[in-house]
């Protein structure tokens, strides 16, 4: 399962206010027991639409491993139960709205299989299986209904024992109006018509855990495609055809790459994906049946700089392996199979695009883990200890999973970290695992216990935090290194790792050199480029601080401490800016050049501003150029804004939308002069162009005089810019919500969030009301206040997302009671858990001390007075040192 990654913007508290991942009433959870097995389950079911309501019969073959059983209990949610019956013998049941508690008249024989038929119906249902249907407000969608089931929410459209561990073969039967495709796991057996009605039998034949079964139900048009004679097809509504191919097409050369890795040919008979409207998440892996969110198909513009439809496809597709062939055996090994879905992600990406690109998505996982765990809680990876298993799935079950992948990928090398997943999977091939499991596959493949690593890293919560120190020692011919674990207290042996880390000392050579590439600016070559070096040790890091004594034959020209970035971690580098300058420019690692970058911006000194000048051009890779454009902008000099100006013609987008985005952070009349253009003129990337009008309105706040400009523009862009996902129109939304103090901002705010506006321009609006109101006048922020109550009560999982982020920026302890509500009422556990987080949030705006504010205010004119008095020592300093000799 892939989550809605924007979700991830709406997290909770500071990290001096950073909560436990335990809410009140969390407790244990564990496995029921197990008497009898699911074999089989068959549903036959007739779906009335326009209702939304559900005739259902639910037969379910068990085997009991326990003479005498006579009493079964099922999980069934807000269901009619009609009767039970075993072969023609009506069974006693109880029924309490979430437990069917059925008392078998013969009770059980051991290895005695029999049929247990469930009739029931659904009205309305609230979770598991959904209708989309037109509506007065939005008349142009289409019919679809769809089913999710994980976590546990198969229970809401069939009985069933839910949970992961238990595997079973199922086939379905579904009559619909005519029309309309029913898709499901595995093969279809036959289709029938009747009148106005069809049937589609589908048959699964291989086991799977019940949170895969899946339904999809809608005027599909279908893209066919193959993989190794077996049928790969792409589903949409008939209006997306063109569409699918562009964001599914190399489905099948990823089928070819995931079967070598894990040395085990794609398992099922056929592959589809089917893209949904309103879907509640990224996408599902449902078993040979993949459902994903229609938001992820891309027009062609969009295509253009927009990995993240890709790296979805793949994810879902590794999950055909981790999730759906191997099945975990509870909740909370659930990073078993997020965290090998999420690591496939960076090694597609390394595959198609090359290591750097690999790279610098790694350290996007690594950042999305270090945030969670900094501004939300932090947990072991392995607990099951939770109120809802869907609290598990979070940063640190994927990215922080995907992570884990990786280190244990360097720990044991390319050849042995391969062969122990290969063992894992075909050990372990349509059955259940637990975390114990994948370690017993490494150790039975590479005789190596990496039990150090997973008490670190996944049974205990964390990371450590290095600060590293490095020094030469010229008369000596030393290297001293210093390394703190700053995470850890003096004596506190819970919070330190015991790890180790390699160090590269890097020289360079130029006699050997080849000469550079020609410039694209240039028909002349460049500078000969160094050969670079390395002289790598490991350190064997264990106590809070150790300095390290290295002699060496001459002083490196630049140190970098885990070449690769292969180990999960913070590092705050402190080297001379010599040593640093020479690693931005040359070591071969882009996340070693980024993290140099960081290091250099925090000298603050002309100097430092000009390397990152040069790097921001120059760098061959787009990463560092855009993380190089984010740290120019924290240099508190008055040549950021020439520094940052090229930037803007880059090749890549993204580098442009970087750019953008540090020139909006200066805050001054210039910048937006700059930027006006831009968002004015549009770029080639949605994207782009959204990060440019965003940026209007959050120079525009902190120049009052720019502000009725800039609310001009991007009324215009409201207006004229609609595109793919309302990507252009959200920065619109988003720079208006900047404009805090604006009667006019709000006001087209409002607006744009009232139903019938396209959805995902109208979240992002309902999403804005929380930050804009914070600068209202009180009937205004009252007039907030009371739309997004008003929306509160729509029963659209992302709309209630929205009011959740909207609710939790606000200054108003009367947000709070929008938010219980939510909190108490909401069908979904995540927004649940995120209104209860996000009541904290507001209770810590609300009671935020004013004078502290004003404080903040004066401390941010110092700095910027000081600003002024830095560039002119600099320019001093610089005209004051002797020239070289012509």
């Amino acid at each position: 399962m892939s989550r809605n990654r924007f979700l991830e913007a709406f997290w909770g508290l500071s990290a001096d206010e950073a909560r436990s991942f335990q809410l009140p009433g969390a407790k244990p959870h564990y496995l029921p027991d197990r008497p009898v097995r699911t074999q089989h389950v068959a549903l036959d079911l007739v779906l009335d639409i326009p209702n939304c309501q559900v005739a259902g019969t639910c037969s379910i073959d068990l085997l009991p491993v326990q003479d005498g059983v006579d009493r079964l209990e099922l999980d069934a949610v807000a269901m009619q139960i009609q009767g039970v019956r075993v072969g023609k013998t009506a069974q006693k049941f109880e029924y309490d709205g979430e437990k069917l508690a059925i008392t078998l008249a013969q009770p059980t024989q051991r290895n005695h299989l029999f049929k247990l038929v469930i009739d029931y119906q659904l009205d309305r249902p609230q979770r598991g299986i959904y209708f989309v249907q037109p509506t007065a407000d939005y008349p142009n969608k289409n019919v679809q209904v769809w089913t999710q089931g994980e976590d546990e929410d198969s229970r809401f459209w069939f009985p069933c024992f839910d949970f992961p561990g238990q595997l079973c073969t199922s086939e379905m039967q579904v009559q619909v109006p005519s029309g309309l495709l029913v898709l499901s796991n595995g093969e279809l057996i036959n289709q029938t018509t009747k009148g106005k009605t069809t049937t589609y039998h589908w048959h699964q034949k291989q086991p799977h855990p019940v949170y895969l079964f899946t339904l999809a139900v809608g005027d599909f048009a279908e893209i066919k495609d193959e993989w190794r004679g077996r049928p790969v097809s792409y589903y949409t509504a008939q209006n997306r055809a063109s569409e699918a191919q562009r964001t599914m097409g190399k489905t099948p050369a990823m089928m070819d790459f995931l079967s070598e890795k894990f040395d085990y040919d794609y398992p099922y008979s056929k592959y589809g994906q089917a893209c949904m409207e309103d879907f509640i998440f990224g996408g599902m892996e449902n078993t040979s049946m993949t459902l994903l969110t229609d938001r992820c198909l891309l027009d062609e513009r969009a295509a253009s700089d927009n990995r993240n439809s890709e790296a979805l496809v793949v994810h879902e597709l590794a999950h055909q392996w981790f999730g759906d062939l191997l099945v975990i055996k509870h909740w909370s090994h659930a990073w078993l199979k997020e965290g090998m879905a999420t690591y496939s992600e960076t090694l597609w990406t390394e595959h198609e695009y090359g290591s750097e690109e690999a790279a610098y998505y790694r350290l996007g996982d690594q950042r999305a883990y270090l945030g969670e765990d900094r501004r939300r809680y932090r947990r072991p990876m392995v607990t099951h200890v939770y109120r809802e298993p869907i609290e598990l799935y979070d940063c640190h079950t994927y990215e922080k999973g995907g992570c884990v992948y990786h280190m244990l990928h360097q720990e044991l090398g390319d050849d042995l970290f391969w062969k122990s997943i290969q063992t894992f999977v075909k050990n372990h091939a349509f059955g259940a695992i637990e975390t114990i499991d994948l370690l017993r596959a490494i150790e039975q493949t590479t005789g190596r216990n990496l039990l150090f690593l997973f008490d670190q890293y996944v049974f205990r919560g964390g990371h450590p935090d290095f600060k590293v120190a490095y020094s030469w020692d010229g008369e000596n011919n030393i290297a001293k290194l210093t390394v703190i674990q700053t995470q850890a207290k003096e004596g506190d042996l819970e919070t330190l790792f015991n790890l180790k880390i390699p160090v590269a000392f890097a020289t360079l050579s130029y006699e050997a050199a080849s000469p550079a590439p020609k410039s694209k600016k240039s028909k002349k070559a460049s500078a000969p480029a160094p050969k670079v070096t390395f002289k790598t040790v490991k350190l064997a890091i264990h106590d809070r601080e150790q300095t390290f004594y290295f002699p060496l034959e001459q002083k490196p020209d630049f140190v970098s401490f885990d070449p690769g970035n292969h180990w999960l971690k913070t590092v705050e580098l402190d080297y001379p800016l010599p040593e640093l300058k020479a690693q931005l420019q040359f070591d071969p690692d882009p996340i070693a050049r980024v993290f140099a970058a960081k290091a250099i911006a925090q000298k603050g000194t002309l100097e430092a501003l000009n390397a990152l000048a040069q790097s921001l051009t120059r760098d061959r890779f787009w990463g560092v150029r855009a993380e190089v454009a984010d740290h120019l902008a924290t240099i508190g000099l008055d040549g950021v804004l020439a520094a940052l100006k090229p930037g803007l013609k880059d090749s890549d987008p993204r580098v442009r939308r970087s750019v953008i985005q540090a020139i909006a952070s200066l805050k001054t009349e210039a910048a937006y002069s700059v930027l006006e253009p831009i968002a004015k003129k549009g770029d080639a990337s949605y994207s782009t162009e959204s990060a440019a009008l965003a940026a209007i309105g959050s120079i525009a706040s902190a120049q009052p005089a720019l502000a009725d400009r800039a609310i001009t523009l991007l009324k215009s862009a409201l207006k004229k810019r609609s595109g793919w996902n309302e990507v252009v129109r959200s920065g619109a939304i988003s720079g208006l919500s900047a404009l805090k103090t604006s009667a006019a901002a709000l006001e087209l705010i409002l607006e744009t969030s009232q139903p019938g506006i396209p959805q995902a321009l109208r979240l992002a609006a309902i999403r804005a009301l929380g930050a804009v109101a914070n600068g209202q006048e009180a009937p205004a922020v009252d007039r907030v206040l009371n739309g997004l109550q008003t929306y509160a009560r729509e029963s659209f999982f992302l709309t209630q997302v929205a009011v959740v982020a909207a609710l939790g920026q606000m200054e108003t302890t009367k947000a709070i009671g929008i938010l219980q509500g939510l909190a108490s009422q909401s069908p979904d556990g995540r927004v649940r858990r995120m209104a209860e987080e996000a009541v904290k949030r507001v209770q810590h705006n609300a009671g935020s001390d004013r004078a502290l504010d004003q404080v903040r205010q004066e401390l941010d004119q110092l700095k910027k007075d000081n600003q002024t008095l830095r560039s002119r020592l600099e320019d001093l300093e610089a005209k004051s040192k002797p020239q070289p000799a012509s």
